[in-house]
């Protein structure tokens, strides 16, 4: 039997049984398995991918959709890929075209590589912003930050949710209340008895990642990543706003190398929602 065209291989709806095909396709590309982070982002968002006849998946990405089900506030695409084998073969455009198809009028966003970002440009993505990841073992010294840090506990879920409501503007229950399983760690700031932000580190392959980090200021954002570091052996991973540049270059003082430049983009809006001021580094890239 002759093999089927690319372009006439279906795009389906991928679940968490789809779960080692997608590591396998990272593998393949030569990124972490990352098994970890796909299997929250197939749970908790829409997989969709198209199957190689000959085993595998020719193709794979996520959309992690915020606010109400029927109409989200946002959708943020991540972990866009293609099989080496099926490289510039124009796979990767029309998967995406079919995902923008697909979520209609939903506003959309994501962090674009180099590599990415001219076909997300021709898709009528719009550069609005930058992150820089960042990586490293974190080295303790300077002053101690005055900011009160902590364990979350179940009862400050609450206090959690209506912050990152409030800082990210979009509802993102389905995120925020699986952090504690997901996580290693998730610690939440205070100042007068009052949640002023949050953190969590969670674990990724040899790493732990610092996401999401929201803050009242950068002094809380660095007590919030200095408390996360202690508590690990692992090197620390994150991607921050680069308007956030005390809380970066801080960072890099303590240990933590400059390694790549995302773009953010965005797909009919011209800025993402909520308050960038407080919202210092997302959970992953691929969640936005």
């Amino acid at each position: 039997m002759p093999t089927p065209s690319l372009t006439a291989l279906p795009i389906r709806r991928l679940t968490l049984r789809d779960l080692t095909a997608c590591a396998d396709l990272s593998e393949d590309r030569g990124w972490p398995r990352e098994e970890h982070k796909w299997g929250l982002l197939l749970a908790a968002g829409k997989g969709y991918g198209i199957d190689d006849p000959g085993g595998g998946l020719v193709s794979a990405c996520v959309v992690t959709e915020y606010g109400p089900r029927e109409r989200p506030d946002l959708g943020a695409i991540g972990m866009v890929l293609v099989a080496e084998r099926h490289a510039r073969q124009g796979v990767g455009r029309r998967l995406m075209r079919h995902v923008v198809s697909e979520l209609g009028p939903t506003p959309l966003t994501l962090h674009a590589t180099p590599y990415g970002r001219p076909l997300y440009e021709e898709l009528g993505f719009k550069v609005t912003g930058r992150a820089e990841m960042l990586h490293g073992r974190f080295r303790p010294g300077g002053p101690e930050p005055e900011v009160v840090t902590r364990a979350a506990t179940a009862e400050d879920i609450a206090s959690i949710l209506r912050l990152d409501e409030e800082v990210f503007g979009a509802d993102r229950t389905h995120i925020v209340t699986r952090l504690p399983a997901f996580a290693d760690q998730l610690r939440v700031a205070e100042a007068q008895g009052r949640i002023i932000g949050y953190a969590a580190a969670w674990p990724n392959m040899d790493t732990h990642v610092v996401g999401p980090l929201i803050a009242h200021d950068t002094e809380t954002a660095k007590a919030l990543l200095m408390s996360l570091a202690a508590r690990t052996d692992r090197p620390l991973r994150t991607d921050i706003d680069v308007r956030h540049e005390q809380l970066l270059d801080w960072a890099k003082q303590r240990g933590l190398e400059p390694i790549a430049f995302n773009a953010v983009m965005t797909y009919g809006i011209t800025e993402l929602p909520g308050d960038w001021s407080r919202r210092f580094a997302p959970l992953t890239v691929a969640a936005g």
